[in-house]
């Protein structure tokens, strides 16, 4: 039978709906407690504190739980790459995510019953997410591979479904049936999507934990750090022992930024600093390391650029669930809509923008001779994540200047938003998977996940530092609240890495790693 016959014959693996079921109640658990997180906290968890701090904290918890979200998947993927396969890994960390959302249904009076709920949900979704996408692909082989475009593109489609759905349902269960309810029915949800990824477990496709890379991206790097010959200068190895230094004194400020915030400060410090030392010796690793290996590290630092330029964005995106929320409660609406409720548009823009920018706009701009490139699409993403932001803050100054403002007034930033959430994030994994070569593919899916973290750290640190007197005074002289100064700041912030992208992109060497078989 010849290729084409053969393709034409093939058929979905009958495992798919068990995944593509499993993906649709989890999301829709996620996405259900995750947006009505912050107003919980603010109306319920967090009276003990004065009335004027509590946003603030809100924002805090909220950020440092999606830290932890996208943290988590480096240790999901080493435990399943290296000791558990991929569904034992996903099925043991669903019945720890259904754990942490009984914590959330049961103690919510309770805050460290609650934020425990937090950190096994953050545990247990972060644990899977690196693992579920490529756990589809395993089920498909040579005979079907072209069918798997059909399921990712499902599996698209029921992530969105999914975040709309809980968006918009699960604030009215809060206002009316309390929290208990609330939280528990995305518990629900987990539990049945656990179910559902248990029932299809003897006809799942299995591929077996893989031995230890001796050419891995982390044994390249410290190879290329360490390796040393009489007359080397080590000056790669200075500036990766620079960074360390760096990350112990942002360890040391633990007392004033929290753990979380000098954790991951260190981590920036110490990847940063480290590739940047590596990537100064790395030809020293060639003595050890096939040059496959070698020049897939280069690649992938040169992408980590590129990651580090984005992570503004996440910074102004993961706040729709926490600083546009708390704006929507001081905005004129319906007794019966709830804030939290606006965020139902970004999935609804998502499904609307993506074909509209595949079938209309990027074959306009190309019919003027403009190329729509992976990077620039990125690089306009992040500028209108800039823009989303201002038209926030133009929202706000009406806001403290006493007039009703409509919360339909949202839609622009939340339009402008997720159409560089579509140009940013559909496009960075496209992009990020071309550049990286078959080896470095997986260390490539952690960091993107990282970018998202670090972004999310921004927030937790500009939102310590307006709690120092000489910031607060200098928010003050600007005639600004806080909130509309902190948002003018994440505008700039965002417009202001859009310039380096764009200067770092016409820079980039563009590599092409996709299969040629």
């Amino acid at each position: 039978m010849n290729d084409s016959v053969a393709a034409a014959s093939a058929r979905l693996p009958r495992q798919i709906p068990y995944i593509i079921g499993n993906e649709g109640c989890e999301r829709f658990s996620f996405y259900g407690m995750r947006n009505i997180l912050t107003p919980f906290l603010v109306s319920s968890l967090l009276l003990y504190a004065p009335e004027a701090e509590r946003a603030g904290i809100a924002k805090d918890v909220f950020h440092t739980f999606v830290i932890g979200v996208y943290f988590f998947p480096l240790l999901g993927g080493w435990l399943a790459d290296r000791f558990f396969g991929k569904y034992r890994t996903v099925f043991w960390m669903s019945l720890i995510y259904c754990l942490g959302h009984a914590c959330l249904a049961i103690f919510e009076d309770n805050r460290t019953g609650f934020y425990t709920g937090l950190l096994l949900i953050a545990f247990g979704s972060g644990g899977i997410k690196p693992l579920v996408v490529s756990f589809v692909g395993d089920q498909f082989d040579q005979t079907n591979k072209h069918l798997a475009k059909v399921v990712f593109d499902a599996f698209y489609w029921i992530i969105n479904f999914g975040s709309f759905f809980a968006s918009l349902l699960m604030p009215i269960f809060l206002r009316e049936f309390g929290a208990s309810v609330a939280f528990g029915i995305p518990g629900l949800l987990m539990f049945i999507a656990t179910a559902i990824f248990w029932a299809g477990r003897h006809k799942y496709v299995h591929v077996p934990p893989t031995a230890p890379n001796p050419h891995s991206f982390v044994r390249v790097v410290r190879t290329a750090l360490f390796a040393h010959d009489p007359g080397d200068s080590r000056r790669g190895l200075f500036v990766a022992a620079t960074g360390l230094l760096f990350g112990a004194i942002a360890f040391a400020y633990i007392g004033r930024l929290g753990f979380v915030s000098s954790a991951c400060l260190a981590l920036v410090f110490a990847i940063g600093f480290g590739g940047w030392g590596a990537r100064m010796q790395l030809d020293r690793a060639r003595r050890t390391h096939p040059d496959e290996a070698v020049d897939g590290v280069a690649a992938v630092l040169r992408i980590l650029i590129v990651f580090a330029l984005v992570t503004p964005f996440w910074s102004l995106f993961d706040q729709k669930a926490s600083t546009w929320i708390l704006q929507a409660n001081h905005m004129a609406r319906p007794e019966w809509f709830h804030p939290a409720q606006m965020q139902a548009l970004n999935p609804i823009l998502v499904l609307l923008l993506i074909p509209f920018n595949n079938v209309a706009l990027y074959p306009l701009l190309r019919r003027f001779g403009y190329e729509p490139t992976a990077l620039r699409r990125m690089g306009f993403g992040i500028a209108f994540s800039g823009l989303a932001w201002i038209a926030a803050g133009a929202i706000q100054l009406a806001i403290d200047g006493g007039d009703p403002v409509s919360i339909t007034w949202q839609v622009l930033p939340y339009a402008l938003l997720t159409f560089g959430e579509v140009l940013v994030s559909a496009t960075g994994l496209e992009f990020a998977y071309s550049q990286a070569p078959a080896s470095m593919k997986g260390v490539i899916m952690a960091f993107w996940y990282l970018a998202v973290t670090v972004g999310n750290l921004w927030v937790l640190l500009v939102n310590a530092s307006v709690r120092n007197e000489a910031v607060i005074s200098h928010i003050a002289s600007t005639g600004l609240s806080e909130n509309a100064f902190l948002m003018f700041f994440f505008a700039l912030f965002a417009l202001a890495s859009a310039s380096c992208f764009a200067w770092y992109a016409r820079h980039y060497p563009m590599q092409d790693h996709y299969r040629t078989v």
